[in-house]
């Protein structure tokens, strides 16, 4: 009998034509909390800023809502873009959080802004952020801060100052850093930290970063032995048409993004296969398809299995893309629960 495989969500809470940004969370808390019946391993929430189809902005809080209506699920961060937010207070949120929900609580940390220059600037201007090119440093302040003991500052009296984010940590949260690059591999080996390639986003270069994590890997005495996973882009549905037609708004959205046009809202479906077609997008979508998975559930399941194999990873985090048509209710996601239902029967 073949092995179960550990499945996780990563949910960047789209928002689709006629949704409201409250309809679209309610929608997700339900889908996390199905997927803490199904028996996925974790449900993380992306950092993006100012895009129309995207109401993930803001992970510790939607972290806490959906650790307060779920029983066993790990619940986290997919991650927290760190150049937008202060060490410290990065800190202090998930420590609440892990005392919130002990045991329960992922820190995922990424170096990319997660949103356009604009608003990144933005950030910059209207708030503590952090210096991207001291990203390393930070790590490792936010893993000492998390820490029971706290982070022990030097003052310049040669006294010396301890710094806690929590004041009486039982547990902390596991951290893991993001990425699609050799940079993030590379200092995830170093600090001992799990790893997770950003597969959904990009595929280039899976191979190599995934070597030099394991390669290069310094064991912590949290973290002995490398852990990984990869993140993927899912659309599964009882037949193929029906899978391909959910994955159409999603893959559509993405051609847009690439192409640098004007994002808007999630269209239906129907609104996706009654638009105007073009060459760019077309090209585009196709390219998305090859790579995403999109299918019925045995070949979804398969193609899943086959991606972990190949990677040598025992943990697949699928971001749920199908999308909605025009009659599915508004405050749920039956396209997106029906993907996670069904690849649970056949993985886990």
């Amino acid at each position: 009998m073949t092995a179960p495989l550990r499945l996780s969500v990563l949910d960047l809470i789209p928002v689709r034509s006629g949704q409201t940004s409250s309809q679209a969370m309610t929608a997700s808390v339900g889908l996390a909390q199905l997927a803490d019946t199904l028996g996925y391993t974790r449900y993380w929430y992306a950092e993006h800023h100012n895009m129309p189809s995207v109401a993930s902005t803001t992970p510790p809080v939607l972290i806490a809502a959906t650790a307060a209506k779920t029983e066993r699920i790990r619940v986290g961060s997919g991650g927290v873009m760190l150049p937008n937010h202060a060490p410290l207070v990065v800190a202090e949120q998930f420590a609440a959080l892990e005392a919130l929900a002990p045991g329960r609580i992922d820190l995922g940390i990424g170096r990319a802004p997660g949103s356009d220059p604009v608003i990144t600037q933005l950030l910059r201007i209207s708030g503590p952020t952090a210096d991207v090119d001291r990203f390393p440093d930070h790590i490792a302040d936010i893993q000492a801060l998390i820490h029971p003991g706290g982070a022990a500052l030097r003052m310049t009296s040669g006294s010396e100052y301890t710094v806690h984010a929590t004041p009486a940590a039982g547990s902390v949260p596991t951290i893991w850093l993001l990425g699609s690059s050799d940079y993030s591999a590379r200092l995830a080996a170093s600090h001992g930290l799990p790893y997770v390639f950003a597969y959904h986003f990009s595929g280039e270069g899976i191979e190599a970063a995934l070597e030099l994590y394991r390669t290069n890997y310094t064991p912590s005495p949290e973290h002995p032995e490398p852990q990984t996973f990869l993140t993927l882009n899912a659309s599964v549905a009882p037949t193929a048409e029906e899978a391909r037609r959910r994955a159409l708004p999603q893959m559509r959205a993405m051609a847009r993004l690439r192409t640098g046009r004007p994002l808007s809202v999630l269209e239906t479906v129907e609104d996706s296969e009654n638009s105007g077609r073009d060459t760019a997008t077309d090209e585009l979508v196709a390219a998305m398809e090859k790579r995403w998975v999109i299918g019925a559930p045995d070949a979804a399941g398969q193609a899943v299995r086959q991606l972990a194999s190949r990677y040598g990873v025992d943990e697949v985090m699928v971001s749920p893309i199908s999308g909605a048509f025009a009659s599915d209710p508004l405050d749920a996601t039956p396209g997106r629960a029906q993907t996670l239902e069904l690849l649970a029967g056949e993985l886990l």
